[in-house]
């Protein structure tokens, strides 16, 4: 069975009296979580599989329900150790559940403020984080730390979406007002929606030399009728169901007849047989020098 907190109290909660200053945007709806567990190694962390291998340590910061933790525990059996840590303390119910649904013996999980991590310098071979950097409050500061727990000779990964550089077709006018809004409710927030672009940048303002930082890019493209169907109907309900909504219309950033009106318009899109939405991430591979 994974590891439980309550077998490691020196670690079921890795914080300390700084917290971070950013509202988490999305929140943990189920019409968030469902998109959370859809994701997987394959799909969410490609660039990332070529520095994982058996009995490497890895750290995986904002981790959410823990799909994508499982496959990096897999990776690294046997002999391989992952914690995953994540600032919401419900959610890391589901992923241990999910760690021993998959008979993983290798997994913790805890509470913990990514600005400032209670583990020792140089922990882990492998750091990662998948779109978490777009909704702290000091991403710089967030990396500086994420690089401090890396061991000499390991690598820091981050990915994160770029709302930017996110294209689909046809043309929908309220998945325009959808991407206008999101992106000032998330900054309204304290976070970065366009952060794919920025992470080498972040990167290098964190301390990794510009040689060090290995940058590239990665997509989810939805076009099948399923994958039409499953995105556009998250966010819709997203939309008018989830914390987003809730700080939309709390922030004056729109009404709820607005957020019905750009549902509506993330369904007819879903519903339209030549529709294609492509989302577009940053990545980085940085090098901690021994």
């Amino acid at each position: 069975m994974p590891d439980d907190d309550s077998a490691h109290p020196e670690s079921a909660h890795l914080g300390s009296d700084r917290h971070d200053t950013a509202v988490y945007t999305h929140g943990h709806h189920d019409s968030v979580l469902r998109s959370h567990r859809w994701r997987t190694a394959a799909n969410s962390a490609a660039y990332l599989l070529p520095e994982l291998r058996p009995g490497r340590s890895v750290l995986d910061a904002g981790c959410g329900p823990g799909t994508l933790t499982a496959d990096l525990a897999a990776a690294v059996a046997p002999g391989g150790r992952v914690t995953g840590v994540d600032a919401a303390a419900g959610v890391l119910d589901s992923a241990r559940a999910l760690a021993a649904e998959r008979g993983l013996d290798n997994v913790r999980f805890a509470t913990a403020d990514v600005h400032a991590l209670d583990l020792p310098d140089g922990a882990y071979d492998v750091v990662h984080a998948h779109q978490l950097l777009q909704h702290v409050g000091d991403p710089v500061g967030a990396l500086r730390e994420l690089r401090r727990v890396c061991a000499p000779g390991g690598v820091v990964a981050v990915r994160d979406a770029d709302y930017a550089g996110m294209t689909w077709y046809p043309r929908v006018p309220a998945l325009d007002d959808w991407l206008d809004l999101y992106r000032r409710v998330a900054r309204a927030n304290g976070g970065e929606p366009d952060a794919g672009r920025r992470l080498h940048v972040w990167a290098r303002r964190a301390g990794f030399a510009p040689e060090d930082v290995t940058a590239t890019s990665g997509t989810w493209c939805f076009r099948s009728a399923a994958d039409r169907a499953w995105w556009s109907g998250l966010w819709a309900e997203r939309t008018v169901a989830s914390d987003y909504a809730r700080l939309a219309v709390a922030g004056g950033h729109a009404d709820e007849a607005e957020l019905r009106r750009i549902a509506d318009g993330w369904r007819e899109w879903g519903a339209d047989g030549d529709g294609w939405f492509s989302v577009l991430h940053g990545e980085v591979v940085c090098r901690v020098r021994p």
